[in-house]
């Protein structure tokens, strides 16, 4: 790794400690609020804890706001729509609010502001020689495959078969997209990011 490479990192790393601190300090009002509704609503756990894969293929717990109906047994692929999906939990997918939690992620470090998204360990598992490259960075809430596929979830609910067709087109693609990141990101890059993904 390269002293700027390394520099961009460091930058990366402390702009993170302090951006999701103070997130986290400002927002606890709105978190607050969001943990009351769903004890109202959806009544069981307040929070959505899973095993997802880090930074050099580590498995790190993930936590965002529950969404769905509690034992639903659905796949890992989720379509706009579907009965699982609580009304509470649709709205505040639409917004993103469940992702709030994923503050803490990268306060502690498993996460940073931008990033390829986490995913399964089993779609890991996929990625072969160069794609590999993308283990080497922190996954992210935001990143340029997350603009792309924002509405990832009605375009599932458009195709015959969700879960192969997440398999086979948008994940090859996001692959793509995460590893022209790897070799282009840059800090003032990052910062555009975050601005499309808040005000897009």
């Amino acid at each position: 790794m390269s002293k700027s490479e390394k520099e961009i990192l460091s930058m990366k790393r402390m702009f993170d400690i302090v951006a999701s601190l103070v997130g986290l300090v400002f927002l606890w009002p709105l978190l607050a609020v969001i943990v009351v509704l769903i004890k109202i609503e959806m009544p069981g756990p307040i929070f959505f804890v899973q095993k997802r894969v880090g930074r050099k293929g580590k498995l790190f717990t993930i936590y965002k706001f529950r969404t769905m109906t509690l034992g639903h047994g659905g796949s890992t692929v989720s379509v706009k729509g579907e009965s699982r999906i609580t009304p509470l939990g649709a709205k505040l997918r639409k917004y993103k609010l469940d992702e709030l939690p994923e503050l803490w992620n990268v306060l502690i470090g498993d996460m940073s502001f931008v990033g390829p998204r986490p995913d399964m360990p089993e779609y890991y598992d996929l990625l072969k020689g160069e794609e590999q490259k993308i283990l080497e960075l922190r996954p992210g809430i935001t990143g340029t495959a997350s603009l792309k596929y924002a509405n990832e979830e009605e375009l599932l609910s458009t195709v015959p078969d969700p879960v192969k067709y997440n398999k086979e087109i948008i994940w090859p693609d996001k692959v793509k997209i995460n590893l022209d990141y790897y070799y282009n990101n840059t800090f003032l890059g990052d910062i555009r990011i975050i601005f499309q993904t808040v005000f897009r």
